[in-house]
């Protein structure tokens, strides 16, 4: 019996100079957190991201942990942070003594909802003595944590405003998002200081790493010193406070350099999966693409569809079963964070959407790597489980909502 090779999700692809530039370090026994790599690494992805300052740091939790520390949130803050997300923007929070407000999702591009967080920052907050605080809680409210999921950016008009209006800083998480664009900016740069991940299944990767990016000079120099265990003299080994060993080798840099240089052929690479995916759904029932939205250029880095059961004729966690069984991976989204155990009791503002998309959506696999033969059983599986080849047409309430909304950024 022929067994079809499998496909997996999301592959790491070196196509470039990674050998040559780890062989490097090798050879010259640079291949600790010191090293002309890490510099080098640090100044082309300032320089990509228009930023004056990037600090390369062990992960992308690892940045998201000291720029909070580094943005002034303080122990028994509130932070609002995206309720659809990976984990980790959730977990450095609390590892900085604060507590996260999960906002939820909007339905366009399935990303933080400004709208949610106005609503709270207005309705259930109130200014007092120069700052604002919780209704609920009591306790103050300091910074935004926005989260470019699945490549795409959040409209991040808005929340600046709103950050702006109420004092508050904006800490964004574009470690989904290197390469994309929030009406022409990179992500990653958009707020007061942002951070990437570097992990294996980014667009690029280091095989764990992540950076800090800022435009201010003390907010770098604190990531600088925070990150390599805060030690305070070019000798002696005194140390002015804690600390976190939160430092990137220069063998994981060396492998940054190399894909950074790729990035722009990995970005391509990303829109063309998408855009044959896409073609390929127009004629499916109950498939529903992720969709970029005309202020953005997303990367597309996890290709993700919301499956309707009542149309498409299976659920996403079957159609999931579906493709297991032809050695094909594919993935749900995150339990919304409302629900997430390990921050039972946290506050949250709305919840359904992101409840409704978890249970509806599934990652297709989208390597960089994926060849045409490939794609085309992905697609070919799809098509054999789906109802009818009809799709349903859009009630004019959604498609007025649609057009209406395509240009607001």
């Amino acid at each position: 019996m022929v067994v079809d090779k499998p496909i997996p999700l999301c592959a790491p692809q070196f196509q470039g100079n990674e050998w040559k530039y780890v062989k490097e370090c090798l050879d010259t026994g640079w291949v600790s957190s010191v090293g002309a790599y890490v510099e080098q690494f640090e100044r082309q992805i300032a320089r990509r991201l228009r930023a004056q300052h990037a600090i390369a740091t062990a992960s992308g939790t690892s940045a998201l942990h000291v720029a909070l520390l580094v943005a002034g949130v303080r122990p028994d803050d509130e932070v609002l942070v995206s309720d659809l997300t990976f984990i980790a923007p959730a977990n450095a929070i609390r590892y900085a003594g604060a507590h996260p407000v999960f906002i939820d999702i909007e339905r366009e591009y399935w990303q933080m909802d400004p709208e949610r967080v106005t609503e709270f920052l207005e309705k259930r907050c109130l200014w007092r003595d120069g700052a604002l605080f919780n209704r609920i809680t009591g306790r103050r409210i300091r910074a935004i944590l926005p989260v470019h999921i699945l490549g795409h950016p959040v409209r991040m008009r808005p929340i600046l405003e709103l950050a702006r209006k109420y004092e508050l800083r904006v800490i964004e998480d574009a470690t989904e998002g290197l390469g994309a664009e929030y009406k022409q900016q990179p992500l990653g740069s958009l707020a007061d200081i942002g951070c990437l991940s570097f992990n294996g299944n980014k667009l690029i990767t280091t095989g764990g790493g992540g950076m800090i990016v800022t435009d201010r000079d003390d907010w770098a120099n604190r990531a600088r010193y925070l990150t390599t265990q805060a030690k305070d003299d070019g000798i002696e080994y005194i140390h002015g406070e804690i600390g976190y060993n939160y430092r990137l080798t220069n063998v994981q840099a060396a492998i940054g350099v190399a894909q950074l240089e790729m990035l722009d052929c990995y970005v391509a690479s990303k829109r063309s999966i998408a855009q044959t995916y896409e073609n390929a759904f127009q004629s499916f029932r109950g498939i529903y693409p992720m969709r970029e939205a005309l202020w953005a250029r997303s990367v597309y880095w996890m290709y993700t569809v919301s499956v309707s059961a009542a149309e498409y004729g299976i659920s996403a966690r079957e159609l999931i079963r579906s493709f297991g069984d032809a050695a094909i991976q594919t993935r749900p989204l995150w339990q919304p964070l409302h629900l997430s155990p390990a921050h039972s009791g946290t506050q949250v503002v709305g919840g359904n959407v992101a409840l409704e998309l978890w249970h509806s959506a599934l990652s297709l696999p989208c390597s960089v790597g994926l060849t045409t033969v490939e794609q085309q059983r992905v697609i070919d599986l799809i098509g054999s489980r789906c109802r009818s080849s009809e799709r349903a047409p859009l009630t004019p309430v959604v498609e007025f909502s649609r057009k209406a909304k395509a240009n607001v950024g």
